[in-house]
């Protein structure tokens, strides 16, 4: 084989490397570098099977396709298990290495089925059956036996265990990196095979399809189902790559698009800072949904005299609307908006972003309702996600980012999940939870709902729904009376803590015990753990900020923190996790009703003028409305009209029926998506918009990381990609905006955001990754914030006490039971995205409650029944599902089915800092039907 090798750029001490040769040629290696990794380095390559030379994956050494031969022993050496020792002497190709690498390949090719016929006719093992010029094979294969070769139970990946090797990369992809623990192996001689559980097929495991293992198998024995045709047969090739971002939830993994035929054929996880080549099911498997028919391709226009509600079909909007060119859409936006305007006032008009679109999107289109509508009456759905958080951490903190990145658990003692399903949720970032309890850390669950995380956890503490500051409360009363606090933090780096002290006197474990059902003997544990830990991480999600008193649960972990000093330092720190993928970038960017770009108060005079001379616009000094006030201004005749960019309140807005009736009510409505979303429904005019695999943008992450998107493929027909659109209305009315390029619109938020001071355009094309802040342009940007201070006026972290409030619907005799909502793991947000792919689709397509088995026996309701849901607001019917993770007096729905929408139930209630819906809790009751 011919060889390349290129001088090495190691890192660390030169006293410390390892001077060897391989193939003749010098090379060097790190303490504990095995010989396969050095010559990888060197682009010397050896062939592999059952090694992975990815993150989290270890090497095995069972195949021994690596075989190397080295001076002076006896026997060839399995390259990806040996080290590299000090004048070791290695050969790759040598006569004895070449016979032995090809005599694995031959004997491997023997129970393989042809290349003709493979599954994957270019994987792994077909590459290198072919560069090492194996011939045919001279053995014969092993007698047939009772093993069932294919299962196609899953609707997204395809199982061939003809083509297995046995390399075990499944198993370890599933129980070490992804830590499923679903995948292993069986039988014995002949009969040993990949197994599923407990020999289940695969669709009726537990598996949760995030497919590391089919992004693993190195021969198409594991196959995206979508890749293999009628036949069996399939191969991975594409006609080019494209290096992007997903667009889920707020984790931010990098993957890779392989497009075959202008359309994304399949996605591999990539190599980036918050995945390390990771995916779950939707990045992997969620991204034919842009290639649906229902996709959005011209202006759409309201037919004269046709009512606005949701009767239309998605797929047939020409019962309601016609077909218009852009420049009649533009003219009618551009003439409706000058109307209203001089009509009514500046705050008649009111707009919805999206954490669906860039950062760049999100900051050209609050800048359009500022200096074009004249208001700021500006909001996405971060106020239906982590308002009260970023209320609480503004107010103590100074910064709503997080403090540290979900990877920091590396460094843990102790992690906190509460109020957060991340297995569903946040599945890579659960990854790192899980491994970081393999390696010995205490996981700490805290949810009303035990979760995926439970079966992990040192202890889970399933208190009772809406006493989140009881418990946490009585944590802190454990820390202060048994002096646990750290006193020289305090005293360096907060204020207020007396107070504090004073406050949690009556919150004891035995009192607070009684309130929120965890015993005392239990929170005492967590708190002295959480405490004297060398380091503590806290993670929460909208479980903690969806309730009236959600700012008060975020002030209560954030008070935990500081007295105890986990703040700043490695394996520390406060995470809320975000939902969307760009939840943080479009609050970075100012698309918040009360803040400009980068958290600057609408309020503050010398900031306004700073906005005022960049924008060459006299701005509003009013704080704007929120979503949820924006509708109840529509109902008051306040707002006449809206611009909603990729949002779909008409699904995730608290009392739907409330929701619905206000954008039914708007003299004007223009709804910027990809497809007839329900908002859509009730729009004046659509306009066809880009989906995130057709435009270029960056994004923001939950770890602060700054992440490039880009485009693998042109939007359909007409559809435009957002950030042009939103130009376009400007221009329409009168604006003169002129940009040429997406990274002209970057350049103007770096130059009014110094949260992106160091990163520029060009150096996220190079890096694709950029963590805020960043001192310096050679400097990777700081992972860990807040290790001298804090970001307040004082520049101290704030003590905020708080005390026990009730949710503000309690169960009674007609509504006795708890309502909680929230995502589940195949449906993404209102499903307009996830219910249009087609394997998601596949794999969950029904919409269904939760429920205890237990409270089903007292209600005579069986698995499978259709059953009603009914509150205050509504009522939805959906199916009975027995779930034992629900406690008794409690049921769960899902927000993503349109035929069963969970928010029309839901009580519209806020938090009065945060300003967000107690999405968390409410009062209801099940009904059965005849």
């Amino acid at each position: 084989m011919a060889i390349s090798a290129k001088k090495s750029d190691m890192d660390g001490n030169k006293d410390t490397v390892i001077a060897f040769t391989i193939n003749d040629q010098p090379v060097e290696a790190m303490p504990g570098e095995t010989i396969w990794q050095a010559a990888k380095r060197y682009n010397i390559d050896i062939p592999h099977l059952c090694y992975r030379p990815e993150k989290g994956y270890r090497s095995d050494g069972n195949c021994r396709a690596c075989s190397v031969e080295i001076d002076g022993e006896r026997v060839l050496a399995a390259s990806c298990l040996r080290t590299a020792t000090q004048g070791m002497k290695v050969h790759t190709a040598s006569a004895r290495a070449l016979h032995s690498q090809k005599m694995v390949f031959e004997l491997l090719a023997t129970d393989q089925p042809e290349k003709e016929k493979a599954h994957d006719a270019n994987s792994l093992f077909w590459q290198w059956h072919e560069r090492l010029e194996v011939q045919n094979s001279r053995f014969e294969a092993k007698s047939p036996c009772h093993i069932p070769l294919v299962d196609t139970s899953h609707a997204a990946m395809n199982v061939a265990l003809d083509a297995c090797i046995h390399c075990n990369l499944c198993v370890r992809a599933c129980r070490e990196v992804q830590v499923n623990d679903v995948i292993g192996m069986a039988g014995r001689g002949s009969e040993e095979k990949i197994i599923f559980d407990f020999d289940d097929p695969m669709g009726d495991s537990t598996c949760v399809a995030c497919g590391e293992c089919v992004q693993a198998c190195p021969t198409g024995a594991l196959m995206p189902s979508s890749l293999i045709d009628e036949n069996g047969y399939g191969r991975r090739e594409a006609d080019k790559t494209v290096e992007s971002v997903c667009p889920y939830c707020g984790v931010g993994c990098q993957l890779t698009y392989h497009m075959r035929d202008n359309k994304i054929a399949w996605v591999d996880g990539r190599e980036g800072p918050a995945n390390e080549n990771r995916l779950c099911v939707k990045g992997r498997f969620g991204f034919d949904y842009i290639h649906n028919p229902q996709r959005l391709t011209m202006p759409l226009i309201r037919k004269e005299g046709i009512a606005k509600n949701l009767d239309v079909d998605p797929a047939n909007p020409y019962t309601h609307f016609r077909q218009a060119s852009w420049e009649e859409a533009m003219t009618r936006i551009g003439s409706t908006i000058k109307d209203i305007k001089k009509t009514y006032s500046s705050n008649a008009f009111a707009g919805f972003g999206s954490a669906k679109c860039s950062n760049e999107e999100a900051y050209l289109f609050q800048k359009l309702i500022r200096t074009g509508m004249g208001t700021n009456n500006v909001d996405h759905c971060t106020r239906l996600c982590h308002a009260s958080s970023v209320a609480a951490l503004l107010e103590t903190i100074g910064s709503g980012a997080v403090t540290a990145p979900f990877t920091a658990v590396r460094d843990s003692e102790v992690i906190i999940v509460i109020g957060a399903n991340s297995t569903e949720n946040h599945p890579v970032a659960a990854t790192y939870f899980k491994q970081a309890v393999k390696r010995g850390a205490r996981l700490y669950v805290m949810d009303p709902r035990k979760n995926g995380l439970a079966r992990h956890a040192t202890h889970m503490l399933d208190f009772k729904p809406g006493t989140d500051v009881a418990l946490l409360n009585a944590m802190m009363h454990v820390i202060v009376k048994e002096k646990l606090y750290n006193s020289q933090y305090i005293n360096h780096f907060t204020e207020g803590f007396a107070k504090l002290e004073k406050h949690l006197e009556n919150f004891s474990p035995e009192k607070m015990s009684l309130i929120c059902g965890i015993s005392p003997t239990l929170i005492e544990e967590v708190a002295r753990d959480y405490a004297q830990s060398k380091a503590s991480i806290i993670f929460w999600g909208m479980g903690v900020s969806q309730h009236v008193h959600g700012t008060d649960n975020a002030r209560c972990l954030i008070s935990l923190a500081l007295m105890t000093g986990q703040i700043g330092k490695p394996g520390s720190g406060l995470h809320p996790l975000r939902g969307q993928n760009n939840v943080q970038g479009a609050s970075d960017s100012g698309l918040i009703p009360m803040f400009f770009p980068d958290y600057s108060a609408v309020g503050n005079e010398d900031i306004r003028k700073q906005f005022e001379n960049a924008w060459d616009t006299k701005l509003d000094p009013n704080k704007g409305l929120t979503v949820v006030e924006i509708m109840d201004a529509i109902h008051a005749d306040t707002i006449k009209a809206m611009y909603i960019m990729g949002e779909n309140p008409a699904m995730s807005d608290p009392d739907l029926n409330h929701a619905r009736e206000a954008l039914s009510k708007l003299s004007f409505l223009v709804v910027q998506d990809i497809f007839l979303t329900e908002t859509a429904m009730y729009a004046d005019v659509i306009l066809p918009a880009s989906a995130w695999p057709e435009k270029n943008g960056t994004v923001t992450n939950t770890n602060r990381q700054v992440q490039m998107g880009r485009k693998a493929l042109d939007a359909p027909g007409e559809a435009k990609e957002d950030w042009r659109i939103i130009v376009d209305i400007a221009n329409a009315i009168d604006l003169n905006w002129r940009y040429d390029d997406i990274s002209e619109v970057f350049q103007e938020m770096a130059s009014v955001m110094p949260s992106l001071n160091n990163i520029t355009w060009d150096r996220l094309m190079q890096e694709h990754a950029v963590t805020y802040p960043c001192a310096a342009p050679d400097e990777p940007g700081q992972d860990i914030v807040f290790s001298n201070g804090f970001v307040t006026e004082s520049g101290l972290g704030k003590f905020v006490p708080a005390d026990i409030i009730s949710p503000d619907e309690l169960p009674d005799k007609d509504y006795p039971i708890i309502l909680t909502t929230g995502r589940q793991l195949e449906h993404w947000h209102t499903g307009s995205m996830t219910r249009r792919a087609t394997f998601l689709d596949a794999i969950e397509p029904i919409a269904s409650v939760s429920i205890n088995p237990e409270e089903m026996v007292e209600c005579d309701i069986n698995a499978g029944d259709t059953i009603r849901i009914v509150t205050r607001r509504g009522a939805i019917e959906l199916i009975a599902r027995a779930d034992h993770a629900i406690a008794k007096g409690m049921i769960f729905i899902p927000f993503a089915y349109v035929e069963a929408a969970a928010n029309i139930l839901t009580n519209p209630k806020l938090d009065p800092f945060g300003k967000i819906p107690e999405f968390k809790f409410c009062a209801a009751r099940i009904e059965r039907l005849s």
